[in-house]
């Protein structure tokens, strides 16, 4: 079995720490924790590695976060992996900060980089893992508070959250969709 991790972000130092770049955080996590490394290849970071089985592709893109389509769907036909095991882990306005949510396939809801990833594969069956960021911001003020760093109190806890999602990611991978949803969604 073949599967697929997209975590969405944008490249460079000064989004390293944002909100919006917690699906390259997800995975750079998963990485440090069981030893695979990423390397530069055309329009995403790429790392394989096999865990229980399973050979797991993961890519950060680095077309920024508008453009995340483009990469998936190219590895999505290099690795020959279909949508159903493709997974894109993306922060979550609409979700109080922290809280995870995984689900077999759903709306852009207003998100730019699952709005290009829906237009690129042309359908929204695909499955993704929502990383909640809350939604703390004025009226207007979105992509101010998105592309902000995590607060000093939110970072302490930022850890706990980034493994807990690293855990539904290889859940995912191993156990599927329904019983991930089952032991993970609060």
């Amino acid at each position: 079995m073949k599967y697929l991790v997209a975590g969405l972000g944008n490249i460079g130092p000064e989004y390293a720490f944002t909100r919006h770049n917690v699906g390259f955080m997800v995975l750079d996590r998963l990485a440090a924790e069981h030893g695979f490394t990423f390397s530069f290849e055309k329009l995403a970071f790429v790392a394989e590695w096999k865990y229980k089985g399973r050979q797991i592709y993961f890519i950060k893109p680095t077309t920024f976060m508008n453009l995340s389509g483009k990469a998936l769907r190219y590895y999505m036909d290099q690795f020959k992996v279909t949508a159903e095991n493709c997974l894109v882990v993306v922060d979550e306005l609409q979700l109080p900060y922290g809280t995870t949510r995984i689900k077999p396939k759903g709306s852009h809801g207003g998100h730019n980089g699952l709005k290009n990833i829906e237009e690129l594969l042309a359908t929204s069956d695909y499955p993704r893992l929502r990383f909640g960021i809350g939604n703390d911001f004025p009226r207007g003020r979105q992509i101010d508070f998105v592309l902000k760093a995590f607060s000093k109190e939110e970072m302490i806890e930022l850890p706990i959250f980034l493994d807990r999602a690293g855990d539904m990611v290889l859940s995912f991978c191993t156990l599927g969709i329904q019983s991930t949803m089952n032991n993970y969604n609060q």
